[in-house]
């Protein structure tokens, strides 16, 4: 695999695709990821990781069943009943630095503890997640519980502890085949995401936006009535973060055609995925909406100069209107000051066929180190069914349960007109596909492609490009893409 391929792919950030979200200042999945880090170490991650991929596909395919003799399934644990009084001692990897700090995760602990008094679990929250968990990996250097980041799915088998069939899994739990492999599960999200965009209910009345936009045009329409009759800013860009901009990638399948095959079945084979359909839906109306709104002056005075953290504050207090990030990013703008009821999500404005779509996904996914002892791999499974099945974790972060049987927030309430829709994983042999079309092409959809969505803000802003002659790039980079990698193409 070319040098380009390679790194792309290990940068890449950790999606169902890629809706995965960290907290705090380093945010991402959706989907998107703090990678402001420097590349240099990317590489020796990259050749580190690379190894073994051959290795972890042979091992995946000899696995015809899991879970590893002598260490239960997960779907076998019985939560309360069985192991304890296991002891054991592990080490849990996450990029929630934010939850580290004030105190949920201690308490999240302390409760688990209530059932499980002999299994003590460490953590540590990172802040560069996206590449240092990838070196940890490497290294075999992070514990016995991980989020996974972005990592080749054939690669898993060597990582990661088999939990057990993919068929299985799914009849308990949501969103599990984006860390599954020759139908074996080796991840389980913490919790799903769905994709639309944060408000500040009180901005919109004050602006007399008295029905939430449906359709791009409406939408750069409230935009513009916030900006005629408040002070707010309509629309925050969040461009200065960087890895904010990949938020706009997690509406480009289900959201925006209403097929839930698309992203991970047709994009790759579309020979122009990005041309206007000309009835406001499609990846070229998606990413329009981004370039209006900065052409028309509805977004704030300096984009180069926005401020993750403090924007939280901001739309908190009525100085914003809207933000385009995932329903992650819901929990951190209540909390942000003393107007958190006026805090809202919307679907995505987009209509099509007249129905709305949401896509609904998994975050980042836990997993247990393969070569960690069989007591661990126990304590392990026992510390992710609880914090899955009893934390009620996913309610306190406006997050869906991944277990079947969890509640979910009221936050999506706005949601019930709509049809919620999960990506269709890629059909068997093409995996790896999309992530090869990302790379190849260096656009890479819902894999840290930061600076595309960046482009367009300074186009806009600057004259420097027109929408369309960025749309053409991106084909004429598609197209190539797709004749270096031999990819059959359908019109």
């Amino acid at each position: 695999m070319k040098l380009k391929k390679v790194l792309a792919l290990a940068l890449a950030a950790a999606m169902t695709l890629s809706l995965a979200a960290c907290g705090g200042g380093d945010a991402n999945t959706n989907t998107p990821v703090d990678d402001t880090s420097t590349e240099a170490p990317a590489d020796n991650a990259n050749d580190e990781a690379e190894a073994p991929a051959d290795n972890a596909n042979d091992s995946a395919e000899a696995e015809a069943e899991a879970p590893v003799e002598g260490v239960p399934g997960y779907l076998d644990i019985k939560l309360g009943e069985d192991y304890t009084d296991l002891t054991a001692t592990i080490k849990f990897l996450h990029c929630r630095t934010d939850r580290e700090e004030d105190g949920t995760m201690a308490a999240l602990l302390a409760e688990f503890n209530k059932m499980y008094p002999n299994i003590t679990v460490e953590t540590e929250g990172v802040t560069d997640y996206a590449e240092d968990a990838l070196l940890r990996l490497s290294t075999g250097d992070w514990g016995d519980v991980m989020w996974i980041p972005a990592i080749d799915t054939k690669e898993l088998s060597t990582y990661y502890l088999p939990l057990g069939s993919l068929d299985d899994m799914s009849k308990e739990l949501n969103f599990v085949n984006a860390n599954s492999y020759d139908g074996i599960c080796y991840g389980i999200p913490v919790w799903g995401n769905a994709q639309g965009v944060v408000y500040n209910k009180a901005v919109f009345e004050a602006a007399g936006v008295t029905a939430l936009p449906t359709t791009p045009d409406e939408f750069i329409a409230a935009l513009q009535a916030i900006k005629d009759n408040t002070d707010a800013i309509p629309l925050y860009t969040n461009y200065a973060a960087g890895w904010t901009m990949g938020a706009w990638d997690a509406y480009v399948g289900v959201v925006s055609n209403g097929d839930d095959t698309f992203m991970n079945q047709k994009f790759a084979h579309t020979a122009s995925p990005f041309e206007d359909p000309g009835d406001g839906t499609g990846i070229y109306n998606l990413y329009k909406i981004l370039f209006d709104a900065v052409a028309n002056g509805l977004i704030e005075d300096d984009y180069t100069t926005t401020d993750w953290e403090g924007c939280k504050g901001m739309i908190n207090n009525g100085e914003i209107g809207a933000m385009v990030l995932g329903s992650w990013a819901f929990s951190q703008m209540v909390e942000a000051g003393d107007h958190g009821d006026d805090i809202g999500y919307m679907p995505f404005p987009m209509t099509v066929n007249g129905t709305q779509y949401v896509l609904a996904g998994g975050d980042y996914n836990y997993a247990v180190n393969i070569n960690s002892s069989d007591d661990n791999k126990i304590a392990s499974l026992v510390f992710i069914k609880w914090m899955l099945e009893a934390s009620n974790w996913n309610n306190s972060e406006g997050c869906y349960s991944t277990y079947k049987g969890g509640t979910n927030p009221d936050m999506y309430s706005a949601f019930d007109s709509c049809t919620m829709l999960s990506d269709v994983p890629a059909i068997a042999g093409e995996e790896d596909l999309l992530g090869e079309m990302n790379a190849e092409s260096e656009l890479s959809f819902n894999a840290g492609g930061n600076t595309k969505v960046q482009r367009i803000i300074e186009a806009a802003a600057t004259g420097s490009e027109t929408f369309d002659d960025i749309m053409a790039d991106w084909t004429a980079s598609w197209n190539a893409a797709q004749e270096e990698l031999g990819v059959e193409v359908n019109n």
